[in-house]
C-alpha cells in the first residue's frame, strides 16, 4: 500500500476505546498520520493526550451525511486515506432467547454495524484509490452462538458478512485494497488486569497485540488478506 507522497493515513474509528488507543500507538511509531475519530472532543484529548501526529475529529458515526462529511474533509485534508480501522463496538446480553430485547439488538446495531456499514462506504473509494485496507473486530461467538449471546452474535455475523461484501468489491473493482475481519473472543487491556489480578482470562485477546496485527495488514498481499478472517491467537 503506498501513495505517490509517501505520505500515510489510517482512521481509527473508536479511538477513545483501549483498542483504539493501543492502535493509534502502533500506527504512529508505524510512522502513520492517524485520524482519531470518536463522539467526544473531551473524551478523545483525555484517551490521546501528549500525543503529536493524531488529527482529532469528532463525528457521529450512527449518522450517515456526518461520516460523508467527515470523509470529505479528510480527503481535503489529507488526501484521502489508506486505511481504515473500525473499533467501535459494545456487548448486551441476556439469560435467553426471550431475554434478547429490542433494545439491545437495536443498540448493538447502531453501534456496531451501522458505524461499520456508514464508514466503509463514505470512504470505500478513497481505499480503493490508495490500495487500502479496512478491517473490523469480529468474533469468536459467530461461529458458536449462544442463547445467551444471540443478539451480539447475530450483530458480529453482519459485520463479518459486510466485510466479505466490502472484499467482494474491492476484488471486483481490480483494486490493491483489502477488507480484514479479525476475530477475538475479547479484549483484554491493562486496567481490567489491574482490577482483577485473580483472573486469568483465557483466550481474551490484549488491546496491543489487537494493535499489532492490525497495523501489520498494510504490509501483507491483498490476495492473502482480502476477505479473510484473522485469528487474534494465531495471528
Amino acid at each position: 500500500m503506498s501513495t505517490s507522497s509517501g505520505a500515510r493515513t489510517a482512521v481509527v474509528a473508536g479511538a477513545t476505546s483501549a483498542s483504539g488507543v493501543a492502535l493509534t500507538h502502533a500506527l504512529l511509531a508505524d510512522g502513520y498520520t492517524v485520524v482519531a475519530v470518536g463522539s467526544s472532543a473531551e473524551r478523545l484529548e483525555r484517551a490521546l493526550a501528549g500525543l503529536d501526529g493524531v488529527d482529532r475529529r469528532v463525528c457521529d458515526l450512527t449518522d450517515e451525511a456526518a461520516v460523508s462529511s467527515l470523509a470529505a474533509r479528510l480527503q481535503a485534508d489529507h488526501g484521502g486515506v489508506d486505511a481504515l480501522f473500525h473499533l467501535v463496538g459494545g456487548w448486551r446480553g441476556g439469560t435467553g432467547i426471550t431475554t434478547q430485547t429490542t433494545e439491545d439488538y437495536d443498540a448493538l446495531h447502531r453501534s456496531v454495524f451501522t458505524t461499520l456499514f456508514n464508514t466503509s462506504r463514505a470512504f470505500y473509494d478513497q481505499l480503493a484509490a490508495r490500495g487500502g485496507r479496512l478491517a473490523a473486530v469480529s468474533a469468536t461467538a459467530v461461529a458458536t452462538p449462544t442463547a445467551p449471546n444471540a443478539s451480539y452474535a447475530a450483530v458480529k455475523a453482519s459485520v463479518d458478512a459486510w466485510l466479505q461484501a466490502v472484499a467482494d468489491g474491492f476484488s471486483k473493482d481490480g483494486t490493491a485494497a483489502a477488507a480484514t475481519a479479525v476475530v477475538v473472543k475479547a479484549l483484554l487491556d491493562d486496567r481490567m488486569r489491574a482490577e482483577h489480578p485473580e483472573r486469568t482470562f483465557p483466550g481474551y485477546t490484549h488491546v496491543a497485540d489487537l494493535a499489532r496485527i492490525l497495523v501489520s495488514l498494510p504490509g501483507r498481499p491483498p490476495a492473502e488478506i482480502n476477505g479473510a478472517r484473522i485469528d487474534a491467537v494465531r495471528g
